[in-house]
């Protein structure tokens, strides 16, 4: 087998191999992509073994698909804990491949799971959505200054029929005429291309019976229940709720030593747009379940509401964890939690 260390970049990778049969070390520069396409068609027509250890890192789908159709070997790495073991204070391409490459050897390369074409192509109907949102979000704020700007104010009623007939029949000077005239067209083009993305979304969720089941939970839209699903991949990656929460950022930072301990902001590692949508959801959960709003206002009082909603996000995901990993719906989940204070159960014994 020839085992591959690759320090990848986005116009260049630097790789450095052994072969395990004869003993052969070599180090190389590929540019990519064709030069990188040439060195591992080489190695196929060779009949070689090949498996490519590399950081975890973006703009790389297309050397992941080269691999894979040349049925190679990939395994991807922590590339924080892969700097952890660099020992020396020099850092080079060439030291980092090679430390890929030995990290490979002595079995102690820090492997993580990455997810099937097939998810990170769903990932992207994802963004999309999230991303046009976004600018429509955008388009709409300009659109209420323009109405502020003229003693118009009507909030979300602007988007009604009556209130964009109001808009629309603003007297304006010519420049502003026109801005209102672009930012309406263009949000005359979002809307209709959201709705099919939000189609496409909602039917995707009725062919998965996880991201179904997580629906259920109060404030779980589809768009939530898929993105979990995908980032999360598989509830047995994870032991306990603790470790979902650390894995979508939402546990604060930590610099503590001897007797004291000090926490910071959340550490915001993990996938930004699962964090995001978590965050919204459990806001929706606490405006409809008593439980919840009255859990949140406590921690609000106490430490201020951004760090209550987080709390809350945090709960959330640790609820659609556990019902993931048990297979519950939310009625079994709700169920098999306390009963405590409910009528004819104050002290929450059977």
């Amino acid at each position: 087998m020839l085992i591959i260390g690759c320090d990848y970049h986005p116009s260049f990778q630097q790789i450095a191999y052994v072969n395990t049969e004869s003993g052969e070390l070599g180090e190389r520069r590929l540019a990519h992509p064709e030069e990188a396409e040439q060195f591992y068609g080489e190695l196929k027509q060779r009949n070689l073994a090949v498996r490519v250890g590399m950081e975890a890192s973006g703009h790389a789908r297309w050397f992941e698909r080269v691999l894979r159709q040349l049925q190679f070997e990939l395994w991807i790495g922590d590339a924080a804990e892969i700097r952890t073991k660099r020992v020396r204070k020099q850092k080079t391409d060439r030291q980092d491949a090679q430390l890929l490459l030995r990290l490979m050897m002595e079995d102690r390369f820090p492997r993580i799971w990455a997810p099937d074409a097939e998810n990170r192509d769903l990932r992207q109907l994802l963004w999309h959505r999230h991303r046009l949102v976004q600018m429509r979000t955008r388009v709409m704020n300009q659109l209420h200054v323009v109405a502020l700007n003229e003693g118009l104010q009507r909030k979300k009623a602007l988007w009604r029929p009556a209130g964009r007939k109001e808009l629309e029949s603003l007297a304006l000077a010519p420049w502003a005429h026109r801005r209102r005239q672009d930012l309406l067209e263009l949000l005359d083009q979002l809307t209709p291309q959201i709705a099919k993305l939000t189609q496409a979304l909602e039917a995707e969720v009725e062919k998965r019976v996880v991201a179904r089941r997580l629906k259920t939970h109060p404030g779980v839209g589809p768009l939530t229940a898929l993105a979990f699903e995908l980032v999360i991949g598989t509830p047995d990656r994870f032991h306990c709720g603790k470790q979902i929460a650390s894995y979508v950022g939402l546990v604060p930072e930590e610099n503590s030593s001897g007797n004291r301990r000090r926490l910071g902001h959340i550490s915001k590692q993990g996938n930004v747009l699962l964090r995001f949508l978590l965050v919204e959801a459990a806001q929706v959960t606490v405006r409809s379940q008593p439980q919840w709003r009255s859990k949140f206002f406590h921690l609000a009082m106490r430490r201020g509401r951004k760090i209550a909603k987080i709390a809350m996000a945090r709960k959330l995901a640790v609820h659609l964890y556990w019902m993931w990993r048990q297979g519950w719906d939310y009625g079994q989940f709700k169920g098999f939690g306390s009963h405590a204070g409910a009528p004819g159960n104050r002290d929450g014994g059977k």
